[in-house]
Protein backbone atom coordinates (compact mmCIF):
# COMPACT_ATOMS: atom_id res chain seq x y z
CA UNK A 1 0.00 0.00 0.00
CA UNK A 2 0.93 3.56 -0.16
CA UNK A 3 0.74 6.60 1.62
CA UNK A 4 2.24 9.94 3.38
CA UNK A 5 3.51 10.24 6.47
CA UNK A 6 1.52 12.85 9.09
CA UNK A 7 3.85 13.05 11.55
CA UNK A 8 6.73 11.58 13.22
CA UNK A 9 7.99 11.83 16.64
CA UNK A 10 11.72 10.86 16.98
CA UNK A 11 11.92 10.96 20.72
CA UNK A 12 8.83 8.72 21.26
CA UNK A 13 9.33 6.83 18.07
CA UNK A 14 6.07 6.94 17.30
CA UNK A 15 4.24 8.72 14.14
CA UNK A 16 1.36 8.20 11.95
CA UNK A 17 0.53 7.57 7.86
CA UNK A 18 -2.54 8.53 6.28
CA UNK A 19 -3.05 5.68 3.72
CA UNK A 20 -4.06 7.10 0.11
CA UNK A 21 -8.00 5.20 1.09
CA UNK A 22 -8.00 8.03 3.97
CA UNK A 23 -7.67 5.22 6.49
CA UNK A 24 -5.21 6.21 9.59
CA UNK A 25 -2.78 3.98 10.71
CA UNK A 26 -0.27 3.95 13.54
CA UNK A 27 3.64 3.10 13.24
CA UNK A 28 6.54 2.51 15.60
CA UNK A 29 10.33 3.18 14.85
CA UNK A 30 11.27 -0.66 14.61
CA UNK A 31 8.51 -1.16 11.73
CA UNK A 32 10.71 0.92 8.99
CA UNK A 33 12.51 -1.12 6.68
CA UNK A 34 16.24 -1.29 7.15
CA UNK A 35 15.82 0.99 10.27
CA UNK A 36 15.32 4.18 8.37
CA UNK A 37 13.37 6.04 10.39
CA UNK A 38 12.18 9.77 8.78
CA UNK A 39 14.21 12.36 10.50
CA UNK A 40 12.96 16.30 10.76
CA UNK A 41 9.72 17.11 9.13
CA UNK A 42 8.21 14.32 7.45
CA UNK A 43 4.33 15.66 6.95
CA UNK A 44 3.53 14.66 3.60
CA UNK A 45 6.72 12.24 2.50
CA UNK A 46 5.29 9.30 0.60
CA UNK A 47 5.59 5.60 2.04
CA UNK A 48 5.41 2.28 0.92
CA UNK A 49 3.93 0.01 3.67
CA UNK A 50 2.43 -3.42 4.36
CA UNK A 51 -0.71 -3.38 7.24
CA UNK A 52 -0.62 -5.66 10.37
CA UNK A 53 -4.07 -6.52 11.74
CA UNK A 54 -3.05 -8.83 14.11
CA UNK A 55 -3.95 -6.33 17.34
CA UNK A 56 -6.32 -4.57 18.56
CA UNK A 57 -5.70 -1.64 16.13
CA UNK A 58 -4.35 -2.35 12.69
CA UNK A 59 -0.37 -0.74 12.41
CA UNK A 60 1.68 0.12 9.43
CA UNK A 61 4.51 -2.50 8.90
CA UNK A 62 7.70 -2.56 6.24
CA UNK A 63 7.29 0.91 5.99
CA UNK A 64 9.47 2.47 3.72
CA UNK A 65 10.17 6.41 2.20
CA UNK A 66 9.56 6.79 -1.42
CA UNK A 67 12.56 8.50 -2.81
CA UNK A 68 10.61 11.17 -4.99
CA UNK A 69 13.20 12.51 -7.52
CA UNK A 70 12.63 16.40 -7.00
CA UNK A 71 12.93 18.08 -10.47
CA UNK A 72 15.93 20.07 -10.97
CA UNK A 73 15.50 24.12 -10.74
CA UNK A 74 16.96 26.00 -13.98
CA UNK A 75 19.60 28.55 -12.25
CA UNK A 76 19.10 31.88 -13.26
CA UNK A 77 21.77 33.81 -14.43
CA UNK A 78 22.79 37.32 -13.55
CA UNK A 79 24.47 39.99 -15.38
CA UNK A 80 27.02 39.93 -12.24
CA UNK A 81 25.94 43.51 -11.16
CA UNK A 82 26.27 45.31 -14.34
CA UNK A 83 23.63 47.90 -15.47
CA UNK A 84 22.96 48.77 -19.12
CA UNK A 85 22.72 52.81 -19.62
Amino acid sequence: MRGKMLWFNEKKDLGFIRTDEGERLSVRGPAFAGGKRPEGRCATKEVEFQIDATGAEPRAENVVLVEADSPRRARLRGRGGRTSR
